[in-house]
């Protein structure tokens, strides 16, 4: 994302202004059902898509057919260029930031070494993400909205490792790392990605060792 889109405040430059500003948070907050229902819920699920669709497929190829699906949909989009309510206006000529989320959450379903970092990478995503827009909106100093991220981070990969198998050497790690995965600032690739991608990165490289 641009530096100059970066510097807007993003009420404006959503469309429908601060209802659509507020239904991209909830959007964003929502998806961590998503760990919850992969991980936890899935068999219902699956079992309700194979039944409508008349198939026999895992989660796994459920979620790879969702993100190329999700990707020609994008195209689509962008050849008409258009933007839906709640989008940012200058999302109608580049990769929105809800497709990039949703391509990272998809990769992190299949990619993650384990559900217990697929959970904290996801959640870090859904929960961390609208945190530290809404205190930089704010106008809070960088320094303590790097320091609260990382502090509310730290909760979510606190929980991921007492309740699964992620260990606890990476909630120090992982809390400030997927919290720096949201700073940069590139045109085309939206923080959305950044904070699953890189975590998830760095986690199938320390797999072998875990």
């Amino acid at each position: 994302m641009s530096e100059t889109v970066e510097m807007t405040d993003p009420i404006e430059q959503s469309v429908g202004g601060k209802g659509g500003h507020l239904l991209r948070r909830t959007f964003h907050v929502s998806m961590s059902i998503i760990p919850f229902i992969y991980y936890l819920w899935y068999e219902p699920v699956v079992d309700l898509f194979n039944d409508i669709a008349n198939l026999s497929w895992t989660k796994e190829k459920i979620a790879s057919i969702g993100i190329i699906i999700m990707a020609i949909g994008e195209g689509i989009r962008l050849k008409l260029g258009i933007t839906i309510y709640g989008q940012r206006k200058y999302e109608a000529h580049q990769v929105s930031a809800l497709v990039w989320g949703a391509f990272g959450v998809g990769m992190t379903c299949l990619y993650a070494p384990s559900a217990g970092m697929g959970f904290a990478i996801i959640l870090s995503l859904s929960l961390g993400d609208p945190l530290l827009g809404e205190l930089r909106r704010k106008g809070i100093d960088e320094n303590k909205v790097m320091l609260y991220g990382s502090f509310l981070l730290a909760i979510v990969w606190a929980g991921s490792a007492y309740w699964s198998d992620t260990s606890w050497w990476m909630v120090p790690l992982f809390a400030p790392l997927c919290v720096l995965a949201e700073k940069p600032r590139l045109r085309f690739i939206d923080d959305n990605a950044t904070m699953s991608l890189i975590p998830l990165a760095v986690a199938m490289v320390l797999a072998p060792w875990l």
